[in-house]
């Protein structure tokens, strides 16, 4: 029987939904936090503990959620996943994916690097520096926390504006180039699992931001060509095995990538998914397990 260990903050939809697709195959699964885990070197073992497996190490591990928290908690909480992939855990997603999606700076580099196109954005510390690079373009930008989620701290400010103050972003600025509509707001969110996009939704919005905790109203969305090649392209350079892949389509028509979700929430989705999105996840992390 293989031993699965979800990663998250507590018991909620996502976690049910997942225990019952993995108890339909068979696995025994234990829902934990990071926080309960610990390192424990230099007494035999394998150097890590998770409770609940009295010192043995599971057969692989899906992370639904990493707890903020302090730089350091969550420096332990990700060295943690580092050290089980070490161990030869399977750990979807691995920490590098996660690192990478969570720093929106870090997805950004990435998508350009690879030519996926993505808004224009500037990123840094200095406020001279970005008012100055902003301003060298005239349209309209979105600022937004460099860690954020559910269209939270969204501001929109045109390049003549002066910036929000900088405590409201921990002192870190990501300004995107607003991509989009001011009308009928909508964007795409696509599933990936793997190497298939198995899912899509349209967010229409009440207003430019779409985000489904926001008040969107969700559609299921076909998944077109250019869809799924951007998604797949998207979930390649971040290294990850599933990703919930935020898209947008310009007022020309032209599909952008904003984000990659490392660890998406997909309850919004599922309501108009003709797909079991946990039993497809389950499926692929038991697909690690020899």
């Amino acid at each position: 029987m293989a031993r699965i260990v979800i990663f998250t903050d507590g018991p909620d939809w996502h976690s049910r939904r997942l225990t019952a697709a993995f108890d339909r195959k068979g696995a025994a699964v234990l829902v934990r936090s990071l926080r309960d885990c610990i390192f424990h070197v230099g007494d035999g073992g394998s150097g890590i503990s998770i409770p609940g497996l009295e010192g043995e190490l599971p057969d692989a591990v899906l992370v639904k959620t990493v707890a903020g928290g302090s730089f350091e908690q969550v420096t332990l909480r990700l060295g943690f996943l580092h050290a089980l992939a070490a161990l030869g855990v399977p750990v979807v997603n691995c920490a590098r994916a996660i690192e990478r999606c969570v720093d929106k700076s870090m997805t950004s580099f990435l998508l350009h690097r690879a030519g996926i196109p993505t808004p224009v954005t500037v990123v840094g510390e200095r406020d001279q520096t970005i008012s100055r690079l902003v301003g060298d373009r005239p349209s309209e930008w979105v600022a937004k926390p460099l860690f954020g989620s559910q269209g939270r701290g969204l501001l929109r400010l045109r390049s003549n504006e002066p910036l929000p103050p900088s405590e409201l972003y921990a002192g870190v600025r990501y300004i995107q180039r607003f991509v989009g509509r001011n009308e009928g707001w909508r964007d795409f969110r696509i599933m990936v699992v793997g190497r298939s996009p198995v899912a899509a939704m349209i967010r229409h919005g009440k207003g430019w931001i779409t985000n489904v905790g926001r008040g969107a109203r969700c559609e299921p969305a076909t998944i077109t060509n250019s869809m799924a090649e951007l998604s797949l392209a998207a979930v390649g350079v971040v290294g990850a095995e599933y990703a919930g892949i935020d898209m947008i389509e310009h007022s020309d028509g032209a599909l952008y990538v904003l984000e990659v979700n490392s660890m998406p929430a997909w309850k919004g989705l599922q309501g108009v998914a003709s797909c079991d999105i946990a039993q497809i996840l389950a499926d692929h992390v038991l697909g690690f397990v020899s």
